[in-house]
């Protein structure tokens, strides 16, 4: 009898979840759902979303078409806005961010028009630590001759707001670095070619996007990393010093731990607009979670030089609604460095 019992049980835990996945599949099946990127193809962002895109199709009852779209401007203010106003909550697009623009809303930064407590989070494939790199032939291999630099260093920037332009900022604010910061590149790719072109010295942002689009010139030792914007660090840069260690002063330690180290687990978050339905979001979050586990998309990755720290998307939400809870005399001093 208690045999029967279980199986009973089990045909029916079965035949909801079959009756579930039935009920979702009509939702996608057929559909084309787009992941639009604030920034230009070929950085770091729109590497990971097209990876992303060719395996999570699988995941989602219907198997829709996904593609993937860049939407270029301010920093991805453009494309956070649009998503806010205008994209409709219909389950069918993702938006793909840098997370900086959150701590932009808790700022008062001009421009912003959403409200980031009002997305619904799918999750990340990574957080965000940054690291500073420059061009051999601009003389920057260490951090000692940066610091030693008799004029300022040319760094590039994506716009106000953004994970490059607020790494740039409060590492000169803190570490009282000589930096001149040329902002408003379309995206890292368009950065890296200004450091290549001799344009900009170097960069700062993340060292996975770093060494998935930047490898050859790592490799050959024409771009050499200078320092890190990490709590601990990465394994592949046993040798390269931490940005903490030369803080002179407490703000400076706690201007690099809140404005770099806790924003980067939220940094590069995917995110639907406000009001998607919440049984398609639950459908994306579980094929997004999914799709971090397969083995093609894994492989993926390893073979472009990409890491993978996944974050789920209710993580997410809690981090971001952190920000809005920070001491208004930091938050006072972090809008004075980013945005004056």
């Amino acid at each position: 009898m208690k045999n029967f019992l279980s199986l009973s049980a089990v045909i029916v835990g079965l035949t909801l979840i079959s009756s579930v996945t039935l009920a979702a599949a009509p939702l996608y099946e057929g559909k084309v759902v787009r992941i639009i990127v604030g920034y230009s193809a070929g950085g770091g962002l729109d590497v990971n979303a097209r990876v992303i895109a060719r395996h999570m199709g699988k995941y989602i009852p219907g198997h829709p078409t996904l593609i993937v779209e860049n939407m270029v401007g301010a920093g991805g203010l453009i494309l956070a806005n649009h998503l806010y106003k205008v994209s409709r909550p219909d389950g069918l697009t993702i938006g793909h961010i840098i997370g900086g623009l959150f701590l932009s809303q808790a700022l008062g930064q001009p421009g912003v028009e959403f409200d980031a407590m009002k997305f619904e989070y799918l999750g990340a494939a990574m957080q965000e630590y940054a690291v500073c790199a420059f061009a051999k032939a601009s003389g920057i291999t260490s951090i000692e001759k940066w610091m030693a630099s008799n004029t300022p260093v040319k760094m590039g920037g994506t716009g106000p707001g953004t994970f490059v332009d607020n790494n740039i900022r409060i590492l000169r604010a803190a570490l009282r670095l000589p930096i001149q910061l040329v902002t408003g590149y379309k995206g890292s790719a368009d950065v890296r070619l200004a450091v290549e072109s001799g344009e900009l010295a170097g960069s700062s942002y993340g060292w996975d996007s770093m060494k998935a689009t930047w490898r050859k010139a790592l490799e050959t030792g024409d771009v050499v990393p200078v320092l890190q914007a990490v709590p601990k660090p990465f394994p592949d840069l046993p040798n390269v010093p931490l940005a903490i260690n030369y803080a002179k002063t407490d703000e400076a330690r706690q201007l690099i731990e809140v404005g770099l180290h806790s924003s980067g687990i939220f940094y590069r978050p995917f995110i639907l607009p406000p009001g998607t339905h919440k049984e398609q979001v639950q459908i994306l979050r579980k094929a997004f979670q999914e799709t971090m586990k397969d083995k093609e998309f894994l492989a993926e990755m390893k073979k472009a030089n990409m890491g993978l720290d996944p974050v789920t998307g209710d993580e997410l939400a809690k981090n971001v609604a952190e920000i809005f809870r920070l001491d208004p005399a930091m938050l006072a001093k972090l809008k004075d460095i980013l945005f004056k």
